[in-house]
């Protein structure tokens, strides 16, 4: 638990410094495509620390991620034999993935809209996306979509009751 009550207290501190944007875009960036950690716990904790750039972050988050999701799209498209299966062996995501080639040819539009929105792992969507030649301007339409109403949605719900989501985090940061 005390380790978690530092990371959150440092990412709380690196929200005012000058890169802290930069840094939030990068793991937003690297989340669609290589990284394991959403950047939720980056960018929660943020916006509690500075709720007048709430939108802004949100902002950030959307476009880094999108950007990310296009180097998932091109792993899968150009290099997923060599490094795009890596990355999915490294997550446990092979077998499922090849499990979900029936799901993304029926549903592929669906899948990109509802990954991109909840906690699913977004890499196997992106990667997947250039694996199955998915639209490209669909594809970005979609990931801007849905990456925008996740963290524009986050947002808006920390800006407005920032101070005792604040509190309620603190108090139960494991739980969280």
């Amino acid at each position: 638990m005390k380790y978690l009550n530092s990371i959150y207290y440092w990412t709380l501190s690196q929200a005012g410094k000058p890169k802290a944007s930069l840094f939030l875009a990068f793991i937003s960036f690297i989340e669609s495509s290589i990284f394991p950690i959403p950047p939720d716990l980056v960018l929660i904790p943020m916006i509690l620390s500075k709720r007048s750039k709430a939108f802004f972050y949100a902002f950030i988050c959307t476009i880094a991620s999108v950007l990310g999701g296009l180097a998932g799209y091109f792993i899968g498209a150009i290099i997923f034999e060599t490094f795009g299966q890596l990355i999915l062996k490294s997550y446990n995501l092979l077998e499922s993935f090849d499990k979900f080639k029936y799901y993304y040819d029926n549903w592929g539009f669906w899948l990109v809209l509802g990954g991109g929105f909840t906690p699913f792992p977004f890499k196997l969507i992106t990667i997947a996306s250039g694996v199955f030649a998915l639209n490209i301007p669909l594809f970005i339409l979609v990931c801007t979509l849905s990456r925008g109403l996740r963290f524009f949605a986050l947002a808006l719900l920390l800006w407005y009751f920032g101070p005792s989501v604040k509190t309620f985090i603190e108090k139960n940061l494991g739980k969280v």
